[in-house]
Order: C-alpha cells, then sequence, then structure tokens
C-alpha cells in the first residue's frame, strides 16, 4: 500500500466518521465541530485528487464561513433542541421513505459504474486532458463559459436564501425606539434643542 493510498483511507474513514457523528451527537455545538472536522478531511481528498483549488474553496468557504456561522448560531440562540426532537417518531415513516428512495438511487450509480466501464471511465475524467493548463483555469473556463447559466441562477438562489432569511429573523418590537435617518435629516435646525445630562440620568 502507498502513501497516497494510506492517506485515501485516512481521510475517507475520518470523513466518514465525523459525518457519523454529526447527525449522532446530542449536542448541537459538537455536530458543528464534528462538520468542520469532516470538511477538512473532505479537502484532504480533493487535495489527493489534485484539485487543490476545490480544498481550499472547501476550507475558506465552508469552513471559515459557513460552518463557523453555524456554530455562533447554534451557541447564541437559546434553542431548545428537546422540544424538536418531540416529534420525531411522526416523521420517521416520511424520512425513511426519502432514505430507501436516495440508497436505490446510490445503488443504481455505483452499479451502473461496474456494469458500464464507460460510465466509470467520464466519471474520472468528466473534461479532456487540458495539458499545462491548472485545473483553476480549467474550472474557471467551464463555470464561465459551458455552465454560465448555472452559475449564475446558484448565486440568485443564494441572494434569495440570504434575504428570505434576514427578512424571517428580523422582528420588530413595538417599544423599542429607532432612529428615522431621513427625519433626521431633513429637520429644522431652529426646532433642535439642546440639553445639558447630568451623569446616569436621562432626559
Amino acid at each position: 500500500m502507498g502513501v497516497t493510498s494510506l492517506f485515501f483511507y485516512l481521510f475517507a474513514s475520518i470523513t466518514v466518521a465525523s459525518a457519523f457523528m454529526v447527525i449522532a451527537s446530542r449536542n448541537p455545538v459538537h455536530s458543528v465541530l464534528f462538520l468542520i472536522l469532516a470538511f477538512f478531511n473532505a479537502a484532504g481528498l480533493f487535495m489527493l485528487t489534485g484539485a487543490e483549488f476545490l480544498a481550499l474553496i472547501l476550507i475558506v468557504v465552508y469552513v471559515g464561513a459557513v460552518a463557523v456561522l453555524f456554530l455562533f448560531v447554534v451557541m447564541m440562540l437559546d434553542v431548545d433542541f428537546s422540544e424538536l426532537r418531540e416529534g420525531f417518531l411522526q416523521y420517521l415513516p416520511i424520512g425513511g421513505i426519502i432514505g430507501l428512495i436516495l440508497a436505490v438511487e446510490l445503488i443504481l450509480v455505483l452499479g451502473s459504474s461496474f456494469v458500464d466501464g464507460k460510465a466509470a471511465l467520464v466519471a474520472v475524467q468528466p473534461i479532456p486532458d487540458l495539458g499545462e493548463v491548472s485545473n483553476i483555469k480549467a474550472i474557471g473556463d467551464l463555470l464561465y463559459t459551458r455552465y454560465i447559466f448555472f452559475f449564475q441562477l446558484a448565486g440568485l438562489i443564494l441572494l434569495v436564501a440570504m434575504i428570505g432569511a434576514i427578512v424571517l429573523t428580523l422582528s420588530h418590537r413595538p417599544n423599542v425606539k429607532r432612529q428615522n435617518i431621513t427625519d433626521q435629516v431633513m429637520r429644522d435646525p431652529e426646532d433642535v434643542e439642546l440639553h445639558s445630562v447630568k451623569p446616569g440620568e436621562g432626559i
């Protein structure tokens, strides 16, 4: 067994184990930490295949932004996870059906690669040999030429999701005073009153 195979089995086993612990851990903070560990090992698998750009993007974007954001949200929000788990048995049949469908799809995909040798060859070499061109330039050429519409559509979906998350989490409390910038700018300076407020006292 070579060094590459050794590192592959090491990264793959840790990725699978940490992914299982994401859904098996009772503490949500521990689940996010196991998710970060899974991302790091998946980046190691990308490095073994020569896709260093995807490995760095996985660490910078997913670990540096998404997973850390999940961690802060879980730590800051006081979510009662025991209450969320109360209706688990109600959705168990639907979840089982969805899991069965996904398992059948995975079996069909893996079975087709063993039956048809050309399918496995296409999966291993999704793009033709580009010679001296790096994989970063090859990914950029594919994203901004052949898959430009799908790339823009993915960005639009993420933008809509971000706006929806902001709208859903934005709460307006009726008894809280807010600053209206337009009224403040358009205010007549002669109507402004100055008050000398002592420390520890309000107006």
